[in-house]
C-alpha cells in the first residue's frame, strides 16, 4: 500500500515503513506526527484520488531526526563591474518513518 501526501509544499510518494526527509516540523523527536491532506491511496490495481483530498485519509509517521542538508553555494557575479557575492545555504529537515497508511 503506499499514499501521496503534501506537507512543506510539496508532494511526497510514501509507503510504510519507509523513511524520507521533509521540510522541519515543528515536533520533537521519537514523536508521532500525523498528515491528513493524503492526495491519493493505492493497493495494487484499487486506487483512490482525492479531490483534492482523499476522505478519512491518514497516514502516521514517527519523527526520527531532525538536522541540515547539504549547503548550496550561492555565487552572484557582474563581470567587468567589480562586484562578486558569495553565500551558502543549508536546509533544515525532519526525518520520517511511515508507520502506517490508512485511506
Amino acid at each position: 500500500m503506499y499514499a501521496v501526501i503534501a506537507t512543506g509544499g510539496k508532494q511526497y510518494r510514501v509507503a510504510q515503513g519507509e523513511k524520507l526527509r521533509v521540510e522541519k516540523l515543528d515536533a520533537e523527536e521519537g514523536a508521532s506526527v500525523e498528515f491528513d491532506n493524503v492526495l491519493l491511496v493505492g493497493s495494487g490495481e484499487d486506487i483512490k484520488v482525492g479531490a483534492p483530498y482523499v476522505e478519512g485519509g491518514k497516514v502516521t509517521a514517527t519523527i526520527k531526526a531532525h538536522g541540515r542538508g547539504e549547503k548550496v553555494e550561492i555565487i552572484k557575479f557582474r563581470r567587468r563591474k567589480h562586484s562578486r557575492k558569495q553565500m551558502g545555504h543549508r536546509q533544515h529537515y525532519t526525518e520520517l518513518e511511515i508507520t502506517s497508511i490508512a485511506g
